[in-house]
């Protein structure tokens, strides 16, 4: 009965159009704004458009945030940009979701830093036009 008023409370944040967080089973995830998924300090989202535009675009926010020690790792649906960013560590995941979809996920620090994610992903969605 518990988790079913959790999950509906969840649904109606996420109808509500605020912020929404739950933890279950010691995770947490949350939504924000229906545009990020906030789950065990992995900030998420999915841009429209090809994972060639959004693995460019990720590597240009690392070169634009001064990023040092730098480590790429690319495969064809998926990829991993490592690199340390004003003394923070900082992992943006890319995958392909579908045709004209990817999905990025950004962790920063040791636990997770949600304002620092948000500030990669919006950078990476100018480089994109938008999210």
């Amino acid at each position: 009965m518990r988790k079913k008023i959790t999950l509906l409370l969840l649904i109606l944040g996420v109808i509500s159009g605020c912020d929404a967080a739950i933890n279950m089973n010691g995770k947490v995830m949350g939504i924000s704004s229906g545009q990020f998924i906030y789950q065990d300090g992995n900030l998420t989202s999915t841009y429209k458009s090809d994972i060639d535009q959004v693995w460019a675009a990720c590597e240009k926010t690392v070169m634009e945030l001064k990023g040092k020690d730098v480590q790429k790792e690319r495969r064809i649906s998926k990829g991993t940009i490592k690199a340390i960013i004003q003394d923070e560590k900082v992992t943006i995941s890319v995958e392909y979701m579908a045709k004209g979809s990817t999905s990025v996920a950004v962790f920063v620090g040791v636990a997770g830093n949600n304002m620092a994610s948000r500030l990669i992903h919006e950078k990476i969605a100018d480089k994109l036009g938008a999210p």
